[in-house]
């Protein structure tokens, strides 16, 4: 957990044990006025009803079926992982609402609206870097270069880094939509929360936390109205 000023940032890992223990530890001990989480709308009802939402064609069509198509194999792949390990995905984002429901603690969702994000990752993704996505699920089975992942731990900063940088050079358009643009978006929220409440405690994906600091504390959001 990382603080600036009055804001408390948790990097979780979505399928991960230690991440649901530290969100629970943060809000006991903090007793946060508000808790900021990296969910939206439409992701929080699906986080908390279970079941799958199933898209209509319409909805298909409004976020591109490049964005669908990207968002199936997200999802799986979480899943996945997710039985690997015995834990749901959102799990601690899930607990951190739970907990936030027990302790009557405000619950702010700071993350765009999925739709909109898909809907960009489609018209931006291009032809190389579906080309190269797909390439690699392909040949990632027979590839030399393994990463050792204990999926009930938080990844090192050090190799969350380096998977950042391979998205940024491999997938720029991936990088600026799912990562870059998002980084953005939580750290206004953050910062307009930091100015209403004493105390803030964010729950974010541990690819997020550092770079959301580095917005708030070098950015424009530094300044304060």
């Amino acid at each position: 957990m990382q603080r600036y000023e009055n804001l408390y940032v948790i990097g979780t890992s979505h399928i991960s044990k230690e991440s649901i223990k530290e969100v629970e530890a943060a809000i006991t001990e903090l007793k946060p006025e508000i808790i900021a989480i990296e969910l939206d709308q439409q992701r929080l009802q699906v986080l908390l009803n279970k079941k799958q939402q199933k898209l209509s064609i319409k909805q298909i069509k409004d976020i591109g079926f490049k964005g669908f198509l990207f968002s199936v194999i997200g999802s799986f792949l979480q899943k996945k992982l997710g039985k690997i390990v015995g834990i749901e995905p959102g799990s601690e984002m899930k607990k951190a609402i739970i907990l936030a429901k027990k302790f009557k603690i405000r619950v702010a969702l700071i993350d765009q609206d999925i739709r909109i994000t898909l809907k960009k990752l489609s018209k931006r993704i291009t032809f190389k870097e579906k080309l190269r996505f797909f390439k690699e699920i392909i040949m990632s089975p027979f590839s030399k270069e393994k990463i050792k992942i204990d999926l009930n731990k938080i990844p090192e900063k050090e190799l969350i880094e380096k998977l950042k940088s391979k998205i940024k050079k491999d997938y720029p358009s991936i990088y600026l939509t799912l990562i870059k643009e998002r980084n953005i978006i939580m750290a206004k929220s953050l910062n307009k929360l930091m100015q209403d409440y004493k105390i803030v405690l964010a729950v974010v994906g541990a690819g997020h936390e550092e770079d959301i600091i580095k917005i708030l504390k070098h950015d424009i959001y530094k300044k304060r109205d």
